[in-house]
């Protein structure tokens, strides 16, 4: 249904030629929405499943421009999930503690147990994302027998081969690019300064970085058409329409949730003998009334 917006190395991307507005996929925002509960009530179950069987986890890992969407998105698609088993990262500058250490240390404590579901806000694809528009390498220290030019070309072949590890051992990684438009980006911008309730979240950092844009549109094109792996794939997802990206983004989690099929765990004959056992003693402490009362509540 959605194939057009996946990338797992099939394929390339040309971001200029992407369309940040469609809305094919439904008629209209009513009809959107519908499908978001709809939909928030089925991956509500598999994560349930998934949480009880702990033999797979997952990754869902947002990346996008500024004011693209992706805390409201989080929210509107992800808050059915049950707390257990499920935490968000935002990562954000790295400190000088993680800067002292390769750029996946800080990644490492995030990636979900199996059984478990991880929200990426941001991700280690800062690493070729703003690394490269700012070219921070050139004030790192990297040893003497790193070549700098070589950098980005060792950074993507790192990413790829990361997530074929975590995929060898039981861990999924899903990337979500939300691709908004300039345009766009500017109106909401406007927002935020013009609407008190808002004024919170405009930056004037976030303002500066668009002197950058189409240095950064360069780097997410190249970063998506170098780590698009079938078993990690990229999803583009037009993000101009708020309720459209949230619908597809809804669609991307609950066919990756099917896909990996979580069952809650079988009961063996055995067990099940175990548990008369001690449904007998229960019964027998409780009384007759007593069972009566609890089944009433």
């Amino acid at each position: 249904m959605f194939d057009h917006y996946r990338f797992d190395g099939r394929k390339q991307l040309v971001l200029s030629n992407t369309s940040t507005d469609e809305t094919g996929l439904v008629k209209d925002r009513d009809e959107a929405e519908k499908k978001i509960l709809k939909n928030n009530s089925e991956i509500d179950e598999l994560q349930q499943k998934l949480y009880a069987e702990k033999r797979e986890g997952v990754i869902f890992l947002f990346q996008a421009m500024d004011a693209a969407g992706k805390d409201g998105t989080i929210r509107a698609v992800l808050s059915c999930l049950s707390p257990h088993g499920v935490h968000e990262e935002a990562f954000k500058a790295p400190s000088s503690l993680e800067l002292a250490h390769d750029y996946l240390w800080r990644v490492e404590n995030s990636v979900p147990a199996k059984g478990e579901i991880a929200i990426f806000n941001r991700s280690q694809y800062e690493e070729v994302l703003i690394y490269k528009v700012k070219e921070l390498w050139k004030v790192q220290a990297n040893a003497r027998r790193i070549d700098p030019e070589k950098i980005m070309k060792h950074r993507y072949e790192d990413l790829c081969n990361y997530e074929t590890y975590l995929w060898h051992n039981n861990i999924r990684t899903v990337k979500i690019f939300l691709n908004v438009s300039r345009r766009e980006q500017a109106k909401r911008f406007l927002d935020r300064i013009e609407e008190p309730e808002k004024n919170w979240k405009f930056s004037e950092a976030d303002f500066e970085e668009r002197k950058y844009w189409d240095d950064y549109q360069a780097a997410f094109e190249e970063a998506i058409n170098h780590t698009s792996t079938k078993n990690a794939p990229w999803y583009v997802v037009p993000a101009d329409h708020k309720w459209y990206m949230r619908y597809v983004v809804s669609e991307i989690i609950l066919d990756t949730l099917k896909d990996m099929d979580p069952q809650y765990p079988e009961v063996t004959e055995d067990r099940l003998k175990v548990f008369d056992g001690y449904r007998q003693t229960l019964e027998k402490e409780l009384g007759k009334t007593g069972r009566k009362h609890s089944k009433s509540e």
